[in-house]
């Protein structure tokens, strides 16, 4: 993996920036409007406010809750946690590279998800997607056995509520995005 996150410098605090994922094959995925937050022992925080838009080829949604995205280091995930009463509170997505280019945030989307759903509860999310994509895009095996396991990994970690999975954590940073007043 290359660091993204060491080929460019962080943007100003309160800085709009626009969150891409890729594909494994350079597919255009989910683009966020978002705003950066600052960083932590945990890594760099972004938030986007109600009412900023999520888009990818052929799909359009406009935020009902404000969110925190957490990029950490590794570059293998990034933790979303919407606020309430959003019924999906956690969704991390593995992922690959994520970090920063040209100072806004890029990841390459690897399909499995950690969700924690109010109704629910704790899962690793489209299982199918990844058994498809990591044939059809030749995902390395070293990679997918990494993955697989951060996903359990992840998985027992939002289930104990670990930091930066607890709720203090991510609360900071969605007090921060709000004080912002975007």
């Amino acid at each position: 993996m290359t660091d993204a996150s060491s080929s460019a410098s962080r943007p100003e605090i309160g800085q709009r920036v626009r969150f891409r994922w890729r594909k494994w094959n350079g597919g255009v995925h989910w683009e966020h409007d978002c705003v950066y937050l600052g960083s932590d022992r945990w890594g760099d925080w972004v938030g986007q406010p109600a009412g900023w838009v999520s888009e990818r080829p052929g799909r359009q949604m406009v935020t009902r809750q404000a969110c925190v995205m957490l990029l950490p280091p590794g570059g293998e995930y990034a933790y979303t946690r919407n606020a309430d009463p959003n019924r999906t509170q956690i969704y991390i997505d593995l992922a690959w590279d994520v970090g920063w280019r040209d100072g806004e945030p890029v990841g390459v989307d690897m399909d499995l998800d950690v969700v924690k759903h109010t109704e629910r509860g704790i899962y690793i999310d489209d299982r199918d997607e990844w058994d498809e994509h990591r044939v059809a895009y030749g995902y390395p095996l070293d990679i997918v056995a990494r993955l697989e396991a951060l996903a359990v990994d992840i998985e027992q970690k939002v289930r104990a509520g670990v930091a930066p999975f607890d709720e203090a954590t991510p609360a900071h940073w969605l007090s921060r995005l709000e004080a912002l007043h975007l």
